[in-house]
């Protein structure tokens, strides 16, 4: 998928970056913007025929001093130990690109998820990933980080990241009382490796046969191993799927992978408690891009829209540290319903006038074949779809003190978010919290 860019890379400054690990003279063509990431650019283009991809900062908005380096570096270390990773062929400061970036080979396969997970093509793929996925991270954390020498230690990831909701606008009640409970169960420290730091779906190359290359890698630094297995398993990386590990696979069968190939003994209770934290982590993340838009900074449908996923971050940390609140929740009957009263304000209603404008996305917007805008509009109306099911829900006020109200709570803002999530929580299996240690 492609979408324009106004300040394309100069091809004379690739064939220059390239001539060192390509020799000279090296010809660019094909030069193309491709979709994703918020805060990279990726181009895919050829290099005396061979296909290539350019992740680069913007044009006038540079990232940390060595950051490029820091990905290439590790993506490096993963090729010479034979995991799975492109072959970086340059990495540059912008001196030559103009901008800090990096060029790799293009590694052949899918990244999108939904066709992951969904197509016959990649149906014996998705038999051995959770296989691969285990393998590759037990490759990873074996690995020296000496290796990547701009990989820094996190001191406390969760006070880090608390530290940002405190310094938010908004506030969740659900995230106050996970909070809590990580910093009354906090487990001892598994180790210090590598951790990718990002590694899910939609951030690994899978081909016919399984995973082809670990992306992504600007999170990378010293951490906790289990921090990248509890990532992986995050309910935000299934897409719709019951499976734990992305969708594919469970828990068990990815642990035993991973420990099957030398990486270390994984503590369940210390894996659960990395859970809760990463699904904190994404929560805060979801309400935090939702206040770039909020603020003025940018105005983004996409970043106004992940401020409602908030409410599934929600759901997903009652599932895990309060199952039989989550439960009673589910069994509970909704919140009553606001009819829609056309005698107050006349034709077209509120619900009506959004339904024009959804259609107008629908039928005329999303068609475009500009991708980009496409997808917006995609965004745009379920974000009229998450209106018009807010003003047909009579609000309810319930307390927050226990549990069980916070779960009612929180379904009732999902039932308006994605009230498809909440549906499909009805068919997925929560396991119950690791027993406390004595």
């Amino acid at each position: 998928m492609t979408a324009r860019s106004e300040s394309p890379p100069a091809p004379e400054g690739l064939a220059a970056a390239l001539e060192p690990a390509l020799g000279a003279p090296v010809e660019i063509a094909a030069l193309q913007r491709l979709t994703g990431g918020a805060s990279r650019e990726t181009w895919a283009f050829t290099a005396n025929g061979e296909e290539c991809i350019l992740r680069r900062d913007p044009p006038g908005r540079p990232g940390a001093p060595g950051a490029m380096r820091r990905e290439a570096d590790a993506m490096r270390a993963c090729v010479r130990a034979g995991l799975r990773a492109p072959e970086v062929l340059v990495d540059d400061d912008g001196t030559r690109l103009g901008t800090a970036g990096l060029v790799m080979r293009r590694v052949p396969g899918e990244t999108i998820a939904r066709r992951i997970l969904r197509d016959a093509e990649f149906a014996g793929a998705r038999r051995v990933l959770v296989r691969d996925l285990g393998r590759f991270l037990a490759g990873l954390h074996a690995l020296d980080p000496a290796s990547v020498p701009g990989a820094e230690s996190v001191a406390d990831p969760l006070g880090s990241v608390w530290e940002k909701y405190l310094a938010a606008d908004d506030r969740s009640a659900t995230f106050e009382r996970a909070h809590e409970w990580l910093v009354a169960n906090r487990p001892p420290p598994s180790g210090e490796t590598l951790v990718h730091g990002d590694l899910r779906m939609g951030n690994v190359i899978v081909d016919s046969a399984g995973l082809a290359a670990a992306i992504d890698w600007e999170l990378v630094h010293r951490g906790d191993p289990l921090e990248d297995l509890a990532w992986l398993c995050l309910k935000a990386w299934r897409f719709g799927e019951p499976l734990e590990v992305g969708g594919l696979g469970t828990v068990d069968e990815l642990v035993a992978a991973y420990e099957g190939a030398g990486g270390r003994p994984v503590d369940r209770r210390a894996f659960h408690w990395w859970l809760v934290e990463k699904t904190l982590t994404w929560g805060i993340g979801c309400m935090l891009q939702a206040s770039i838009h909020l603020s003025g900074r940018v105005r983004s449908v996409e970043l106004a829209a992940v401020g409602r996923r908030v409410a599934e971050q929600e759901w997903d940390l009652v599932e895990l540290l309060a199952p039989d609140a989550r439960n009673a929740a589910l069994a509970a009957p909704p919140a009553p319903a606001q009819p829609d009263d056309p005698a107050r304000y006349g034709r077209p209603t509120a619900r009506e006038l959004l339904d024009a404008v959804r259609e107008f996305l629908t039928r005329e917007v999303m068609p475009s074949t500009d991708t980009k805008v496409s997808f917006h509009a995609r965004v745009a109306a379920n974000a009229l779809g998450i209106v018009e099911r807010e003003l047909a829900q009579q609000p309810v006020e319930r307390p927050t003190d226990d549990w069980t109200a916070l779960a009612l709570a929180v379904r009732d803002r999902l039932a308006v978010a994605n009230p498809k999530y909440l549906a499909a929580s009805r068919a997925t299996v929560v396991r119950r919290p690791p027993a406390p240690r004595p």
